[in-house]
């Protein structure tokens, strides 16, 4: 189900749309939710469009890594390393994913249930 055009999330990293972004390197992108589930809830995208996971390759693979050692940076920033917090990545739309360019949900500042969703 690969999506090609153009998402909100890549007019946020082209600037289209504004976005409180806190964390930027060459690979990747952070920024808050707009819709938060969380009282911390931060997205990680990479500047890369992948559409979903399901459509990463291995050459993906060191990118892939960086997306969840830039996740675990980025709860650090946000104060969330002590207490914990949770990684999402929704894959499809049975999985909840509504923005097709791949991204990580930080979820933290309250406690996280079993089983989600």
């Amino acid at each position: 189900m690969s999506q090609t055009t153009e998402t909100i999330f890549s007019k946020i990293i082209q600037r289209e749309i504004p976005a409180e972004i806190v964390y930027e390197d060459d690979l990747a992108l952070a920024f808050k939710d707009i819709n938060p589930q969380a009282p911390i809830h931060i997205l990680v995208i990479p500047k890369k469009p992948i559409p979903q996971l399901a459509e990463a390759e291995s050459e993906d693979r060191d990118l892939l890594g960086h997306l969840l050692l830039t996740a675990k940076h980025v709860a650090e920033q946000a104060g969330l390393q002590e207490k914990g917090y949770r990684i999402v990545i929704n894959t499809g739309p049975d999985g909840g994913q509504t923005v097709f360019h791949l991204h990580l949900h930080i979820l933290g500042g309250r406690q996280m249930t079993w089983p989600p969703g």
